[in-house]
Protein backbone atom coordinates (compact mmCIF):
# COMPACT_ATOMS: atom_id res chain seq x y z
CA UNK A 1 0.00 0.00 0.00
CA UNK A 2 1.06 3.65 -0.63
CA UNK A 3 2.43 6.36 2.27
CA UNK A 4 0.38 9.04 2.35
CA UNK A 5 2.43 12.61 1.56
CA UNK A 6 1.78 15.16 4.27
CA UNK A 7 4.09 17.85 4.44
CA UNK A 8 6.42 19.47 1.78
CA UNK A 9 10.03 20.56 3.24
CA UNK A 10 12.09 21.46 0.22
CA UNK A 11 12.67 20.78 -3.27
CA UNK A 12 15.92 18.81 -4.48
CA UNK A 13 18.68 19.34 -6.50
CA UNK A 14 18.74 17.11 -10.10
CA UNK A 15 17.28 17.12 -13.38
CA UNK A 16 14.20 14.56 -12.00
CA UNK A 17 13.17 17.56 -9.70
CA UNK A 18 12.64 15.83 -6.53
CA UNK A 19 10.89 17.09 -3.75
CA UNK A 20 11.75 16.11 -0.10
CA UNK A 21 8.40 15.43 1.47
CA UNK A 22 7.43 14.48 5.39
CA UNK A 23 5.12 11.14 4.92
CA UNK A 24 2.59 9.43 7.55
CA UNK A 25 4.73 8.11 10.70
CA UNK A 26 7.18 11.01 10.73
CA UNK A 27 9.28 9.74 7.82
CA UNK A 28 11.00 11.74 5.06
CA UNK A 29 11.32 10.48 1.21
CA UNK A 30 13.14 12.54 -1.81
CA UNK A 31 10.02 11.53 -3.85
CA UNK A 32 10.18 11.92 -8.09
CA UNK A 33 6.91 12.15 -9.67
CA UNK A 34 5.69 10.56 -12.59
CA UNK A 35 5.51 13.65 -14.90
CA UNK A 36 9.31 14.41 -13.86
CA UNK A 37 11.02 15.83 -17.24
CA UNK A 38 13.32 12.71 -17.42
CA UNK A 39 10.39 10.43 -18.06
CA UNK A 40 7.65 8.17 -16.36
CA UNK A 41 10.68 5.22 -17.01
CA UNK A 42 12.68 6.46 -14.24
CA UNK A 43 10.30 5.58 -11.78
CA UNK A 44 10.53 1.97 -12.92
CA UNK A 45 13.84 1.72 -13.39
CA UNK A 46 14.30 3.58 -9.24
CA UNK A 47 11.83 0.51 -8.68
CA UNK A 48 13.78 -2.56 -10.32
CA UNK A 49 16.91 -1.14 -8.90
CA UNK A 50 15.68 -1.55 -5.69
CA UNK A 51 14.63 -4.96 -5.38
CA UNK A 52 18.04 -6.04 -7.26
CA UNK A 53 20.08 -4.35 -4.90
CA UNK A 54 18.02 -5.54 -1.93
CA UNK A 55 18.77 -9.18 -3.27
CA UNK A 56 22.79 -8.64 -3.79
CA UNK A 57 22.79 -6.61 0.02
CA UNK A 58 24.19 -3.20 -1.46
CA UNK A 59 22.76 -0.49 0.58
CA UNK A 60 20.39 1.78 -0.51
CA UNK A 61 17.53 4.23 0.70
CA UNK A 62 14.31 2.39 2.28
CA UNK A 63 11.97 2.71 -1.18
CA UNK A 64 8.31 3.40 -1.18
CA UNK A 65 5.20 4.29 -3.36
CA UNK A 66 3.94 7.77 -1.84
CA UNK A 67 0.37 9.18 -2.94
CA UNK A 68 0.16 12.83 -3.42
CA UNK A 69 -3.95 13.31 -2.33
CA UNK A 70 -5.86 16.12 -3.70
CA UNK A 71 -5.86 17.99 -0.45
CA UNK A 72 -2.01 17.41 -0.05
CA UNK A 73 -1.30 19.78 -3.62
CA UNK A 74 -3.77 21.50 -2.92
CA UNK A 75 -1.73 22.92 0.95
CA UNK A 76 1.14 22.75 -0.86
CA UNK A 77 1.62 24.76 -4.08
CA UNK A 78 5.06 24.51 -4.11
CA UNK A 79 4.66 20.90 -5.66
CA UNK A 80 5.19 21.43 -9.18
CA UNK A 81 7.60 20.32 -12.00
CA UNK A 82 9.39 23.89 -13.63
CA UNK A 83 9.89 23.60 -17.39
CA UNK A 84 11.21 26.50 -18.72
CA UNK A 85 9.20 29.74 -17.71
CA UNK A 86 6.28 27.16 -17.31
CA UNK A 87 5.04 25.75 -14.15
CA UNK A 88 3.62 21.66 -14.93
CA UNK A 89 1.53 20.59 -11.96
CA UNK A 90 1.72 17.02 -10.41
CA UNK A 91 -0.69 14.88 -10.55
CA UNK A 92 -2.13 13.49 -7.54
CA UNK A 93 -1.81 9.77 -7.45
CA UNK A 94 0.90 6.99 -6.97
CA UNK A 95 4.66 8.39 -7.11
CA UNK A 96 8.21 6.83 -6.36
CA UNK A 97 9.53 7.75 -2.81
CA UNK A 98 13.53 7.22 -1.42
CA UNK A 99 13.82 7.23 2.45
CA UNK A 100 15.79 10.46 3.33
CA UNK A 101 17.96 8.71 6.78
CA UNK A 102 16.34 10.58 9.71
CA UNK A 103 14.77 14.18 10.06
CA UNK A 104 16.26 16.48 7.97
CA UNK A 105 16.52 18.88 10.56
CA UNK A 106 18.01 16.47 12.77
CA UNK A 107 20.25 14.64 10.47
CA UNK A 108 23.45 16.07 8.36
CA UNK A 109 23.48 14.30 4.84
CA UNK A 110 26.40 14.43 2.58
CA UNK A 111 27.01 13.58 -1.09
CA UNK A 112 30.47 14.59 -0.45
CA UNK A 113 32.90 13.97 2.32
CA UNK A 114 36.84 14.28 2.09
CA UNK A 115 38.99 11.50 1.24
CA UNK A 116 40.12 11.25 4.92
CA UNK A 117 36.75 10.27 5.88
CA UNK A 118 35.54 8.56 2.54
CA UNK A 119 38.37 5.92 3.76
CA UNK A 120 36.40 5.14 7.05
CA UNK A 121 33.35 4.46 5.30
CA UNK A 122 32.12 1.48 7.05
CA UNK A 123 30.78 -0.32 3.65
CA UNK A 124 33.51 1.24 1.75
CA UNK A 125 33.89 -1.64 -0.68
CA UNK A 126 30.15 -1.73 -1.83
CA UNK A 127 31.01 0.97 -4.31
CA UNK A 128 33.13 -2.18 -6.42
CA UNK A 129 29.35 -4.23 -5.93
CA UNK A 130 27.82 -1.26 -7.12
CA UNK A 131 30.11 -0.84 -10.10
CA UNK A 132 29.43 -4.16 -11.08
CA UNK A 133 25.51 -4.25 -10.86
CA UNK A 134 25.93 -0.45 -12.44
CA UNK A 135 28.07 -2.50 -15.70
CA UNK A 136 25.29 -5.14 -15.81
CA UNK A 137 22.31 -2.77 -15.78
CA UNK A 138 24.23 -0.48 -18.13
CA UNK A 139 23.92 2.74 -16.03
CA UNK A 140 24.49 5.99 -18.53
CA UNK A 141 25.12 8.25 -15.43
CA UNK A 142 28.06 8.43 -12.93
CA UNK A 143 27.68 6.84 -9.88
CA UNK A 144 25.90 8.62 -7.01
CA UNK A 145 25.78 8.30 -3.01
CA UNK A 146 25.38 9.70 -0.03
CA UNK A 147 26.99 9.54 3.21
CA UNK A 148 25.71 9.84 6.68
CA UNK A 149 26.92 9.47 10.30
CA UNK A 150 24.42 6.74 11.96
CA UNK A 151 24.30 3.57 14.01
CA UNK A 152 25.78 0.95 12.20
CA UNK A 153 23.30 -2.00 12.60
CA UNK A 154 20.14 0.00 12.25
CA UNK A 155 21.45 0.76 8.66
CA UNK A 156 23.77 -0.99 7.14
CA UNK A 157 22.70 -3.78 4.73
CA UNK A 158 25.63 -6.18 4.79
CA UNK A 159 28.56 -4.11 5.68
CA UNK A 160 30.51 -5.81 8.87
CA UNK A 161 29.47 -4.06 12.43
CA UNK A 162 32.89 -5.04 13.85
CA UNK A 163 33.63 -3.15 17.00
CA UNK A 164 32.08 0.26 15.83
CA UNK A 165 28.67 1.33 17.25
CA UNK A 166 28.47 4.50 15.15
CA UNK A 167 30.13 5.62 11.84
CA UNK A 168 29.61 7.06 8.21
CA UNK A 169 27.62 4.31 5.51
CA UNK A 170 27.52 5.28 2.78
CA UNK A 171 23.84 4.63 0.51
CA UNK A 172 24.09 4.16 -3.26
CA UNK A 173 21.44 6.65 -4.65
CA UNK A 174 19.21 7.91 -8.27
CA UNK A 175 19.04 4.89 -10.52
CA UNK A 176 16.92 6.14 -13.09
CA UNK A 177 19.53 6.04 -15.33
CA UNK A 178 19.87 2.35 -15.38
CA UNK A 179 18.96 0.87 -18.77
CA UNK A 180 20.10 4.13 -20.49
CA UNK A 181 17.12 6.25 -18.42
CA UNK A 182 14.39 6.22 -20.42
CA UNK A 183 15.58 4.56 -23.15
CA UNK A 184 15.72 1.14 -22.42
CA UNK A 185 18.40 0.03 -24.16
CA UNK A 186 22.20 -1.21 -22.96
CA UNK A 187 24.78 1.17 -24.25
CA UNK A 188 27.83 0.15 -23.04
CA UNK A 189 31.27 2.57 -22.26
CA UNK A 190 34.06 2.27 -20.37
CA UNK A 191 33.31 4.96 -18.36
CA UNK A 192 29.99 5.21 -17.60
CA UNK A 193 28.88 3.59 -13.97
CA UNK A 194 32.07 5.27 -12.62
CA UNK A 195 32.07 7.16 -8.98
CA UNK A 196 34.26 10.20 -9.33
CA UNK A 197 36.22 9.59 -6.47
CA UNK A 198 39.29 7.50 -7.48
CA UNK A 199 39.75 6.43 -4.23
CA UNK A 200 37.26 3.57 -3.74
CA UNK A 201 38.80 1.94 -6.75
CA UNK A 202 42.20 2.24 -6.03
CA UNK A 203 42.76 -0.74 -3.73
CA UNK A 204 41.73 -3.04 -5.96
CA UNK A 205 43.91 -5.92 -7.03
CA UNK A 206 41.88 -9.20 -8.25
CA UNK A 207 38.82 -10.48 -9.39
CA UNK A 208 38.33 -11.28 -5.58
CA UNK A 209 37.74 -7.59 -5.00
CA UNK A 210 33.98 -7.82 -6.86
CA UNK A 211 32.87 -10.60 -4.81
CA UNK A 212 30.76 -11.76 -3.67
CA UNK A 213 28.46 -9.35 -5.95
CA UNK A 214 30.21 -10.76 -9.19
CA UNK A 215 29.09 -14.16 -8.46
CA UNK A 216 25.74 -13.02 -7.12
CA UNK A 217 24.90 -11.38 -10.29
CA UNK A 218 26.30 -13.81 -12.90
CA UNK A 219 24.24 -16.85 -11.16
CA UNK A 220 21.53 -13.70 -10.75
CA UNK A 221 17.96 -15.86 -10.03
CA UNK A 222 15.08 -14.81 -12.44
CA UNK A 223 12.74 -15.16 -9.83
CA UNK A 224 13.86 -11.72 -8.19
CA UNK A 225 13.65 -10.40 -11.34
CA UNK A 226 9.78 -11.43 -11.46
CA UNK A 227 9.74 -10.16 -8.16
CA UNK A 228 10.82 -6.72 -9.52
CA UNK A 229 8.26 -6.77 -11.89
CA UNK A 230 5.16 -7.46 -10.01
CA UNK A 231 6.12 -4.27 -7.60
CA UNK A 232 5.87 -1.67 -10.33
CA UNK A 233 2.47 0.00 -9.82
CA UNK A 234 0.44 -0.61 -13.19
CA UNK A 235 -0.13 2.86 -13.45
CA UNK A 236 3.12 3.92 -14.27
CA UNK A 237 2.78 1.66 -17.34
CA UNK A 238 1.11 3.25 -19.81
CA UNK A 239 1.28 0.81 -22.05
CA UNK A 240 4.62 -0.48 -21.37
CA UNK A 241 4.43 -3.95 -19.97
CA UNK A 242 6.02 -5.83 -22.45
CA UNK A 243 8.46 -3.41 -22.87
CA UNK A 244 9.82 -3.47 -19.50
CA UNK A 245 9.34 -7.99 -20.08
CA UNK A 246 11.68 -7.73 -23.10
CA UNK A 247 14.36 -5.54 -21.11
CA UNK A 248 14.23 -7.48 -18.16
CA UNK A 249 15.07 -10.99 -20.13
CA UNK A 250 18.20 -8.87 -21.80
CA UNK A 251 18.96 -7.41 -18.51
CA UNK A 252 19.14 -11.67 -17.42
CA UNK A 253 21.01 -12.51 -20.73
CA UNK A 254 23.99 -10.03 -19.99
CA UNK A 255 24.67 -11.98 -16.61
CA UNK A 256 27.85 -14.02 -18.11
CA UNK A 257 28.86 -10.32 -19.78
CA UNK A 258 29.47 -8.74 -16.74
CA UNK A 259 33.49 -9.61 -16.08
CA UNK A 260 34.32 -8.28 -19.73
CA UNK A 261 32.02 -5.21 -18.93
CA UNK A 262 34.19 -4.46 -15.80
CA UNK A 263 37.58 -5.39 -17.35
CA UNK A 264 36.57 -2.69 -20.49
CA UNK A 265 36.74 -0.42 -17.39
CA UNK A 266 40.22 -0.20 -17.54
CA UNK A 267 40.17 0.55 -21.73
CA UNK A 268 38.79 3.43 -20.90
CA UNK A 269 40.77 7.12 -20.75
CA UNK A 270 41.83 6.38 -17.31
CA UNK A 271 42.02 3.24 -15.61
CA UNK A 272 40.10 3.43 -12.28
CA UNK A 273 42.20 0.51 -11.08
CA UNK A 274 45.96 1.13 -11.23
CA UNK A 275 46.99 -1.74 -9.18
CA UNK A 276 44.58 -4.43 -11.08
CA UNK A 277 45.79 -6.95 -13.08
CA UNK A 278 42.34 -7.93 -14.88
CA UNK A 279 44.33 -10.71 -16.52
CA UNK A 280 45.25 -12.14 -13.21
Amino acid sequence: MPIIARRLIRKMRGGAQAHLIEADGGRFYVVKFVNNPQHRRILINETIASVLLDYLRISQPETAVIELTPQFLGENPDVFIQLGTRRAPVPPGWHFGSRYPGDPNLTAVYDFIPDALLSRVVNFNEFLGMLVFDKWAANADARQSIFFRARIKEWSSGAPVQHLEKGFLAQMVDHGYLFDGPHWDFCDSPLQGLYFRPLVYEHVRGWDDFEPWLSQVMDFPEEVLDDALKRVPRGWMDGDQDALERLLEQLLARRKRVPDLVRDTTRGRLNPFPKWDPNV
